[in-house]
């Protein structure tokens, strides 16, 4: 019985998706709930699973092929078995695995971008130990297998042997280029950044906030803090997320968005957190954070952080948002200027902590100090909003008691 494998249903957000990985080809055996193929989306990478015990019978849509929502991407024969291989390949497949560690039968599997690496450097992919799902090569695995390769102390020549060949070693001031197509979430991030600054009028506003009460409060507490909350740490985050959901209760307009004519007021506060992935910077979005304690607000990200991490992260985690946090301070930034997230109208920029020297009651003293950014859609938010939106986050961090005493 053939069996349609099919994209997902991908959300109204979502308008179509891209084939990135095809871990089986055709003529394989698959088992049912094994991963047969990769979708990517703006947001996210799904994974498509199989839905019985059987061979992969086709394959309609290749890698690097655009598909919609529930789109027909290949066939699967529920039941049958895969085709023996000849007896010579059988009886070579064992000293084949021992001599090339990876090697998945006659070919080792990789992408069409590790494939095309491995012949500009002139490797055999079979001689590479794959590290990706089911011992597929990555690219990582080639551009490490170039720099041993390139590393390796030349062969010594034997008088009765042939002279070696030396590989091409490119000469100092050899302008390389390399042309890739770009991801879609680089992609899309590209077209959002453009069209935010194309259809807002975007300003941003600063202060700083001295972050002595809060680092303390955490030093203080943030050991009994992971043992109460089954080792969920304390961090920074959660204060920030917890001040911008207090902030946002009092100014409105900051929690709000455009929608053409409209002003929509979001009587709730979906914060959307940046945090790190393989594939860039992504903002899965805590929903109701205003609710949330300040564990549950470090279990979420850390959650999060942990999906972003394993490619796990979903279009649901992805999606809306009233308001977004971003911290460069993690990568060592000083001061930026973040950009909104359409259709949101504002976006928080935290930075790095460094000490500096401060005038505190007359007396120079040594600080621990974060400029704080805030950007802006000015069409919904005035100057004076804004300013006094950043700083009721700066009063609430400077003294976090206010955030336990709601005042």
């Amino acid at each position: 019985m053939a069996i349609e494998i099919k994209a997902p249903t991908f959300p109204e957000s979502v308008a179509d998706g891209t084939v990135a990985t095809w871990h089986k080809k055709p003529g394989d055996a698959v088992k049912r709930d094994e991963l047969i193929v990769d979708i990517e989306t703006d947001k996210v990478v799904i994974e498509v699973l199989a839905e019985a015990d059987g061979v992969l019978a086709e394959i309609v849509k290749n890698e690097g092929d655009t598909v919609l929502s529930n789109e027909l991407l290949g066939t699967l024969t529920e039941g049958a078995a895969a085709a023996p291989a000849p007896a010579a390949a059988q009886a070579a497949a064992p000293a084949a695995a021992a001599a090339a560690p990876g090697v998945a039968g006659d070919e080792q599997i990789l992408s069409p971008a590790a494939r095309k690496l491995a012949e500009e450097n002139g490797i055999d992919p079979n001689s590479i130990a794959g590290t990706g799902k089911g011992g597929r090569v990555t690219k990582e695995d080639v551009v490490a297998a170039a720099s041993a390769k390139k590393n390796a102390p030349a062969p010594v020549a034997k008088p009765a042997a042939a002279p070696a060949v030396a590989a091409p070693v490119l000469a100092a001031g050899d302008r390389v280029e390399k042309r890739v197509p770009m991801t879609r979430l680089r992609a899309k991030v590209a077209e959002r950044l453009v069209e935010a600054q194309s259809n807002m009028a975007m300003l941003t506003t600063f202060n700083e906030v001295d972050m002595t009460e809060v680092m303390a409060l955490r030093s203080k507490y943030k050991d009994l803090f992971e043992k109460s909350h089954n080792g969920v740490r304390l961090g920074f985050m959660s204060f920030f997320v917890k001040a911008t959901t207090e902030a946002l209760k009092r100014f409105p307009a900051v929690n709000a968005s455009i929608d053409g004519s409209d002003i929509v007021y979001h009587g709730y506060s979906d914060i959307g957190v940046a945090v790190s992935s393989d594939r860039g910077l992504v903002v899965p979005v805590l929903r109701n954070a205003e609710l949330m304690s300040l564990a549950e607000i470090e279990g979420g990200i850390a959650t999060f952080g942990k999906k972003a991490k394993d490619g796990k992260l979903s279009i649901d985690d992805m999606t809306g948002g009233t308001f977004t946090i971003t911290n460069g301070g993690t990568f060592g930034s000083l001061m930026s200027t973040p950009i909104v997230n359409p259709p949101q109208a504002a976006i928080l920029g935290m930075h790095n902590i460094l000490q500096r020297p401060m005038a505190i009651n007359g007396q120079v003293v040594i600080r621990p100090m974060m400029y704080l950014a805030l950007s802006y859609d000015h069409r919904l938010i005035d100057g004076k909003e804004a300013v006094t939106f950043l700083v009721t986050i700066k009063n609430l961090l400077e003294d976090p008691a206010r955030l336990l005493l709601d005042i």
